[in-house]
Protein backbone atom coordinates (compact mmCIF):
# COMPACT_ATOMS: atom_id res chain seq x y z
CA UNK A 1 0.00 0.00 0.00
CA UNK A 2 2.15 2.94 -1.38
CA UNK A 3 0.94 5.89 0.60
CA UNK A 4 1.45 10.08 0.90
CA UNK A 5 1.78 12.74 3.35
CA UNK A 6 1.03 15.89 2.27
CA UNK A 7 1.84 18.91 4.54
CA UNK A 8 -0.35 22.16 3.32
CA UNK A 9 1.17 25.56 4.13
CA UNK A 10 0.50 28.36 2.00
CA UNK A 11 2.49 31.21 3.13
CA UNK A 12 0.19 34.07 3.49
CA UNK A 13 -1.14 34.35 7.11
CA UNK A 14 -2.88 37.60 8.36
CA UNK A 15 -3.49 36.87 12.31
CA UNK A 16 0.06 35.40 12.80
CA UNK A 17 2.70 36.73 10.25
CA UNK A 18 4.93 33.66 8.44
CA UNK A 19 2.71 31.18 10.90
CA UNK A 20 3.69 27.62 9.44
CA UNK A 21 7.33 28.73 9.60
CA UNK A 22 7.60 30.84 12.86
CA UNK A 23 10.37 29.61 15.46
CA UNK A 24 8.08 27.08 17.62
CA UNK A 25 10.31 26.09 20.99
CA UNK A 26 13.52 26.00 18.77
CA UNK A 27 12.35 25.04 14.80
CA UNK A 28 10.34 26.25 12.79
CA UNK A 29 6.76 24.93 13.27
CA UNK A 30 6.59 23.13 10.07
CA UNK A 31 9.33 20.92 10.80
CA UNK A 32 7.37 19.21 13.53
CA UNK A 33 4.90 17.80 10.78
CA UNK A 34 7.12 17.14 8.16
CA UNK A 35 9.52 15.00 11.12
CA UNK A 36 6.50 12.92 12.51
CA UNK A 37 5.58 11.91 8.86
CA UNK A 38 9.41 11.00 7.98
CA UNK A 39 10.26 9.14 11.32
CA UNK A 40 6.97 7.02 11.39
CA UNK A 41 8.52 5.19 8.50
CA UNK A 42 5.28 4.86 6.24
CA UNK A 43 5.29 6.98 3.50
CA UNK A 44 6.79 6.62 0.47
CA UNK A 45 6.56 10.24 -0.10
CA UNK A 46 6.18 13.32 2.08
CA UNK A 47 6.15 16.35 0.76
CA UNK A 48 4.65 20.05 1.05
CA UNK A 49 2.05 22.01 -0.44
CA UNK A 50 3.09 25.85 -0.92
CA UNK A 51 2.90 28.55 -2.73
CA UNK A 52 6.04 30.28 -1.25
CA UNK A 53 9.49 30.06 -2.16
CA UNK A 54 11.00 30.31 1.52
CA UNK A 55 8.06 27.69 3.34
CA UNK A 56 9.79 25.59 0.54
CA UNK A 57 13.33 25.77 1.01
CA UNK A 58 12.59 25.39 4.67
CA UNK A 59 10.41 22.15 3.90
CA UNK A 60 13.58 21.04 1.83
CA UNK A 61 16.10 21.32 4.74
CA UNK A 62 13.28 19.72 7.00
CA UNK A 63 13.22 16.65 4.60
CA UNK A 64 9.89 17.34 2.66
CA UNK A 65 9.87 17.45 -0.98
CA UNK A 66 8.74 20.15 -2.69
CA UNK A 67 8.76 19.26 -6.30
CA UNK A 68 5.84 22.05 -7.25
CA UNK A 69 4.67 25.00 -5.90
CA UNK A 70 0.79 25.62 -5.79
CA UNK A 71 -0.85 26.93 -8.74
CA UNK A 72 -2.44 30.39 -8.82
CA UNK A 73 -5.96 28.86 -8.57
CA UNK A 74 -5.07 27.08 -5.34
CA UNK A 75 -2.83 30.06 -3.86
CA UNK A 76 -5.81 32.32 -3.05
CA UNK A 77 -8.16 32.97 0.09
CA UNK A 78 -10.85 30.84 -1.24
CA UNK A 79 -8.94 28.08 -2.15
CA UNK A 80 -9.90 24.81 0.24
CA UNK A 81 -8.09 22.13 1.14
CA UNK A 82 -9.81 19.73 -1.27
CA UNK A 83 -8.45 22.07 -3.74
CA UNK A 84 -5.28 22.16 -2.83
CA UNK A 85 -4.91 18.34 -2.42
CA UNK A 86 -6.70 16.91 -5.92
CA UNK A 87 -4.20 19.47 -7.54
CA UNK A 88 -1.36 17.98 -5.56
CA UNK A 89 -2.19 13.95 -6.45
CA UNK A 90 -3.29 14.95 -10.13
CA UNK A 91 -0.04 16.73 -10.26
CA UNK A 92 1.52 13.24 -9.10
CA UNK A 93 -0.27 10.82 -11.21
CA UNK A 94 1.01 13.06 -14.19
CA UNK A 95 4.84 11.92 -13.60
CA UNK A 96 3.46 8.30 -13.21
CA UNK A 97 3.43 8.22 -9.48
CA UNK A 98 -0.05 7.47 -7.90
CA UNK A 99 -0.84 6.52 -4.16
CA UNK A 100 -3.57 3.95 -2.22
CA UNK A 101 -3.63 6.06 0.84
CA UNK A 102 -3.56 9.87 1.27
CA UNK A 103 -2.58 11.77 4.65
CA UNK A 104 -3.68 15.31 4.56
CA UNK A 105 -0.64 16.96 7.57
CA UNK A 106 -1.53 20.43 8.57
CA UNK A 107 1.95 22.05 9.35
CA UNK A 108 1.06 23.87 12.57
CA UNK A 109 0.16 20.25 14.12
CA UNK A 110 3.24 19.69 16.86
CA UNK A 111 1.61 17.63 19.02
CA UNK A 112 1.44 15.01 15.72
CA UNK A 113 3.93 11.90 16.18
CA UNK A 114 5.14 9.54 14.41
CA UNK A 115 3.52 7.41 17.23
CA UNK A 116 -0.03 8.67 16.19
CA UNK A 117 0.36 8.36 12.56
CA UNK A 118 1.11 4.73 12.63
CA UNK A 119 -1.04 4.54 15.12
CA UNK A 120 -3.84 5.95 13.35
CA UNK A 121 -3.32 4.36 9.66
CA UNK A 122 -3.30 0.92 11.54
CA UNK A 123 -6.76 1.82 13.45
CA UNK A 124 -7.86 2.33 9.36
CA UNK A 125 -6.54 -0.42 7.54
CA UNK A 126 -8.00 -2.61 10.42
CA UNK A 127 -11.57 -0.87 10.16
CA UNK A 128 -12.00 -1.20 6.76
CA UNK A 129 -13.43 2.38 6.63
CA UNK A 130 -12.33 4.92 4.49
CA UNK A 131 -11.03 7.75 6.12
CA UNK A 132 -9.94 9.09 9.47
CA UNK A 133 -9.94 12.33 11.64
CA UNK A 134 -8.50 12.54 15.23
CA UNK A 135 -11.22 14.09 17.46
CA UNK A 136 -11.07 15.37 20.63
CA UNK A 137 -14.35 15.85 23.01
CA UNK A 138 -15.77 19.18 24.00
CA UNK A 139 -14.61 20.29 27.30
CA UNK A 140 -18.12 20.97 28.46
CA UNK A 141 -21.08 19.34 26.80
CA UNK A 142 -22.65 21.46 24.19
CA UNK A 143 -25.94 20.51 25.01
CA UNK A 144 -25.69 22.48 27.67
CA UNK A 145 -24.95 25.48 26.36
CA UNK A 146 -26.14 29.01 26.66
CA UNK A 147 -27.19 31.47 23.78
CA UNK A 148 -27.69 35.44 24.14
CA UNK A 149 -31.04 36.15 23.08
CA UNK A 150 -32.24 40.00 23.51
CA UNK A 151 -29.42 40.61 25.44
CA UNK A 152 -30.98 37.81 28.20
CA UNK A 153 -29.23 34.52 28.07
CA UNK A 154 -31.15 30.97 27.15
CA UNK A 155 -30.43 27.32 27.09
CA UNK A 156 -29.65 26.85 23.30
CA UNK A 157 -31.21 23.24 24.05
CA UNK A 158 -34.26 23.78 26.94
CA UNK A 159 -34.22 19.87 26.96
CA UNK A 160 -31.30 19.84 27.94
CA UNK A 161 -30.81 22.13 30.99
CA UNK A 162 -31.65 20.00 33.95
CA UNK A 163 -29.44 16.96 32.77
CA UNK A 164 -26.63 15.99 34.25
CA UNK A 165 -22.98 16.64 32.47
CA UNK A 166 -22.24 12.94 32.96
CA UNK A 167 -25.66 11.53 31.11
CA UNK A 168 -25.13 13.65 28.44
CA UNK A 169 -23.83 11.79 25.22
CA UNK A 170 -20.24 13.75 24.18
CA UNK A 171 -19.57 15.54 21.42
CA UNK A 172 -16.47 15.86 19.84
CA UNK A 173 -15.13 17.83 17.11
CA UNK A 174 -11.72 18.13 14.41
CA UNK A 175 -8.71 18.14 16.27
CA UNK A 176 -7.39 20.17 13.45
CA UNK A 177 -4.23 17.97 12.86
CA UNK A 178 -4.62 15.16 10.31
CA UNK A 179 -6.95 13.52 7.74
CA UNK A 180 -6.32 10.01 6.41
CA UNK A 181 -8.86 8.75 3.33
CA UNK A 182 -8.02 6.55 0.61
CA UNK A 183 -7.10 8.27 -2.51
CA UNK A 184 -9.54 6.46 -4.49
CA UNK A 185 -12.35 7.60 -2.14
CA UNK A 186 -10.58 11.49 -2.11
CA UNK A 187 -10.16 11.69 -5.79
CA UNK A 188 -13.94 10.16 -6.37
CA UNK A 189 -15.50 12.29 -3.81
CA UNK A 190 -13.07 15.38 -2.96
CA UNK A 191 -14.13 14.56 0.47
CA UNK A 192 -11.65 13.85 3.43
CA UNK A 193 -14.14 13.40 5.72
CA UNK A 194 -16.54 10.63 4.15
CA UNK A 195 -19.50 8.86 5.03
CA UNK A 196 -17.37 5.81 6.00
CA UNK A 197 -14.66 7.57 8.55
CA UNK A 198 -14.00 6.48 12.14
CA UNK A 199 -12.59 8.71 15.04
CA UNK A 200 -9.18 8.57 16.29
CA UNK A 201 -9.73 9.72 19.99
CA UNK A 202 -7.42 12.21 21.25
CA UNK A 203 -6.78 13.80 24.97
CA UNK A 204 -7.85 17.65 25.21
CA UNK A 205 -4.18 18.15 26.98
CA UNK A 206 -2.78 17.52 23.23
CA UNK A 207 -4.86 19.25 21.23
CA UNK A 208 -4.70 22.89 21.00
CA UNK A 209 -5.97 25.20 18.07
CA UNK A 210 -3.51 28.33 16.88
CA UNK A 211 -5.00 31.20 15.64
CA UNK A 212 -4.11 34.11 17.43
CA UNK A 213 -0.52 34.83 19.55
CA UNK A 214 -2.06 33.96 22.77
CA UNK A 215 -2.97 30.21 21.54
CA UNK A 216 0.39 29.89 20.07
CA UNK A 217 1.97 30.62 24.00
CA UNK A 218 -0.99 28.22 25.12
CA UNK A 219 0.65 25.44 22.31
CA UNK A 220 4.11 25.89 23.43
CA UNK A 221 2.97 25.87 27.12
CA UNK A 222 0.54 21.92 26.29
CA UNK A 223 3.86 21.07 24.08
CA UNK A 224 6.11 21.56 27.57
CA UNK A 225 4.04 19.19 29.17
CA UNK A 226 3.62 16.82 26.69
CA UNK A 227 7.17 16.30 25.90
CA UNK A 228 7.87 16.22 29.51
CA UNK A 229 4.84 13.34 29.65
CA UNK A 230 6.92 11.21 27.45
CA UNK A 231 9.84 11.79 28.68
CA UNK A 232 11.32 13.06 25.48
Amino acid sequence: MRSIAVITARGGSKRIPKKNIRDFLGKPIITYSIEAARKSGRFDTVMVSTDSEEIAGIARVSGAEVPFLRSQETSGDFATTADVLQEVMGRYEERGASYDLLCCLYPTAPFVTAAKLVRAMDLLEESGADSLMPVVAFSFPPQRGNVIRNGRLAYQYPAFAGTRSQDLEPVYHDCGQFYLVKTKVFRETGRLVTENTIPYILPEEEVQDIDNFSDWELAELKYRAFMMKKGD
